[in-house]
């Protein structure tokens, strides 16, 4: 399903803008053997020939409007300069979250994991191999961007949400993808931190499990969740999602929030 709809886009902006798409890479959940048909979108970077003009803006809008609903083809476009400096400062550049194409508003997708994935992990669709890009990655950055992350946004998020669940029953039932989002995710930046690596959303539901053993089982109900297993979660579940937050941040800052120029810590 992936490789159809990689061909499927690349025939399309090939008719649209011929020379335009130099280079399509895999990252994201199909690089990280954890892809789920129905659940998971296709993550790409791709490298362009020449910087984007009004029309090839427009001509890319169509031919993101005219993909599949699902699974989408999210990406980045980098043009050739920008694929030399390999940013990391969530510019605006011309990207695609969720199918939606955009062009005016900052790429949350241009982070230093972004390209710590590519690096590591990324599969050539189209273009030089991986190894031949020359991507750069700054092991401080990627220290620096995950502990900021699991503060102002991880932990930020949780605490707003959890004030919205004042007067709720605790067995009243929740989405279970927000559960899950919240379960999994901050365990994946603690686990980059520990060990300069990406996991899956899997792998970080057993790797919360190992390091808070107390949320184990609401982690192994996340990952039965996304893997299409009926799970009802309730509003005490989110609470304790919340918890989990809470206790990765605050553990990630204190193990790694260390001077700038350290090297992070294993367990």
């Amino acid at each position: 399903m992936i490789g159809e709809l990689t061909r499927t886009y690349l025939d399309a902006v090939d008719r649209a803008l011929p020379g335009y798409v130099r280079g399509l890479y895999l990252v994201g959940s199909a690089v990280l053997d954890a892809w789920q048909p129905g659940v998971s979108d296709v993550d790409t970077v791709i490298l362009t020939s020449r910087p984007a003009t009004a029309d090839d803006l427009t001509q890319l809008a169509a031919v993101h409007g005219g993909m599949p609903d699902s699974p989408h083809l999210d990406g980045v476009y980098l043009e050739p300069a920008l694929a030399g400096s390999w940013p990391d400062d969530q510019r605006m550049v011309p990207h695609v979250v969720n199918g939606t194409f955009a062009t005016d508003r900052p790429c949350g997708e241009l982070t230093p994991v972004l390209w710590l994935t590519l690096r590591r992990y990324g599969v050539a669709v189209r273009g030089p191999a991986v190894a031949d890009l020359g991507v750069r990655v700054d092991p401080d950055a990627v220290r620096r961007y995950n502990l900021d992350n699991l503060r102002t946004y991880w932990q930020s998020s949780a605490a707003t949400i959890r004030s919205a669940l004042t007067g709720v029953a605790p067995d009243e039932a929740v989405d279970g993808g927000t559960v899950s989002w919240y379960v999994l995710g901050p365990a994946r930046l603690h686990h980059t931190l520990a060990y300069g690596n990406v996991i899956s959303k899997a792998a970080a539901g057993a790797y919360l499990g190992h390091l808070f053993p107390e949320y184990a089982d609401l982690a192994h109900r996340a990952i039965r969740w996304r893997t299409g297993t009926p799970e009802r979660f309730t509003a005490a579940d989110l609470s304790a999602a919340f918890d989990s937050v809470d206790a990765v941040t605050d553990d990630a800052w204190r193990r790694f929030g260390v001077a700038r120029g350290s090297q992070p810590r294993g367990n």
